[in-house]
């Protein structure tokens, strides 16, 4: 930090923009994030999130769903499809290839070199495995190592515990909650607001690696070692 007439200023930092995320196909070892398609994925998509409380419970906290009928969410999907923020990407199983969520880049700010991850739809099949893991890895090594981003977001309705704890577990810092921030189909929602930076990761990095190793999974695809522990270990 400098300081000027003894007031403080920040670091100087490098102007060059980040790169702006492309409709690109994103390959894992469990799963593939591809650019969303509403013929190709809306009927696995609306299966996987509708039909019972348990599936339809994935809308709770999104601004949109659940829908009347398959075909007023494939025309949802349509419109998803075309946008360029938010970016949205299917996320496909591997061994099936059937769609089991998205997930989007938006608030994309090259200038600035922010994105943040959001209108995160996991199905109730793909929530707590290896691949929704996989997929938040995928889209955090495009973030710093291909577009070339210093800040990475994840905001979330303060309610919403699961998705805090997500975040926490993936590497992302809390860093308050913004009251009265929006209202979300007629209710308030507080943000709560999570990020990782560019010095940070290196060693998250090394952490998501350890983790998604094939060591790290027995014959049945269970994990050895949390997340958390290669966290603490990468001194994250």
């Amino acid at each position: 930090m400098t300081e000027t007439n003894d007031r403080p200023l920040g670091p100087t930092v490098d102007p060059h923009p980040a790169k702006r995320p492309e409709r690109m196909t994103l390959p894992g070892r469990w799963i593939t994030l591809t650019p969303l398609d509403a013929e190709t994925h809306a009927a696995a998509l609306y299966e996987g999130s509708h039909g019972d409380a348990k599936r339809e419970s994935v809308w709770d906290y999104l601004f949109d769903g659940p829908y009347r009928s398959l075909d007023e969410f494939q025309k949802s999907l349509a419109v998803k499809a075309q946008s360029a923020d938010p970016l949205f990407f299917a996320v496909l199983d591997n061994a099936s290839g059937r769609a089991l969520g998205y997930q989007t880049f938006l608030r994309i700010d090259p200038p600035n070199r922010v994105i943040e991850v959001g209108n995160i739809m996991y199905t109730p099949i793909m929530q707590r495995t290896p691949g929704a893991t996989e997929a938040q890895f995928l889209f955090a090594s495009y973030v710093f190592d291909t577009l070339g981003n210093r800040r990475y977001e994840w905001k979330c309705n303060d309610l919403n515990a699961p998705s805090k704890r997500a975040a926490m577990r993936l590497g992302f810092t809390f860093e308050g909650v913004f009251r009265q921030h929006m209202t979300v189909k007629g209710r308030n929602r507080d943000t709560a607001w999570f990020a990782m930076l560019d010095r940070e990761w290196p060693a998250i990095k090394r952490a998501y690696r350890s983790w998604l190793s094939p060591e790290n999974f027995d014959r049945d695809g269970a994990q050895k070692r949390r997340l958390a522990d290669f966290m603490a270990e990468a001194q994250v």
